[in-house]
């Protein structure tokens, strides 16, 4: 009876052996959401210098440099600049001066200098010169002294 017993566990353990187990499946699904982001980082200050007629005063003058900013973005974004609202001016300027802030980038994407916000639409990393403009009209003119204001770039 025993040796029965063992004859029989061996040949069901043989049958069971022959047949494969049976295989599945499942997915896993991965989702992600990327929102559109811009970060600035300024590089350099700009300068700015008068004109021979004094009516000028501009980093596009000879002398003067365009401030530097560099934006990385997903694309998605609008690069722009701000009115100037905050200047410092001598004294002795009592006159009004029209402060023109413009831009212009190159790298993941080429913008030709502009005062409009413009749509970054690819992803990458872009250099902005960032200029500004002060002028004067009729017979006015910038007085001597030290002059200051401040753009301000914008990434939304």
């Amino acid at each position: 009876m025993k040796f029965f017993r063992v004859a029989m566990a061996a040949s069901l353990l043989a049958a069971c052996a022959c047949q494969t187990a049976s295989a599945t499946t499942g997915n896993v699904l991965f989702n992600g959401t990327i929102t559109a982001t811009c970060t600035i980082t300024i590089n350099s200050n700009g300068t700015m210098t008068v004109s021979s007629n004094l009516q000028s005063l501009s980093s596009h003058n000879a002398g003067g440099s365009a401030g530097s900013a560099q934006v990385d973005t997903t694309g998605g974004v609008s690069l722009s600049v701000d009115p100037v609202t905050t200047t410092t001016v001598p004294a002795s300027d009592t006159t009004a001066t029209t402060w023109t802030p413009t831009f212009a980038t190159s790298g993941a994407q080429t913008i030709a200098e502009t005062g409009t916000a413009t749509a970054l639409t690819v992803p990458g990393t872009s250099t902005v010169a960032v200029n500004l403009a002060g002028t004067k009209s009729g017979t006015n003119r910038f007085s001597a002294g030290n002059y200051q204001a401040t753009v301000t770039l914008r990434c939304e």
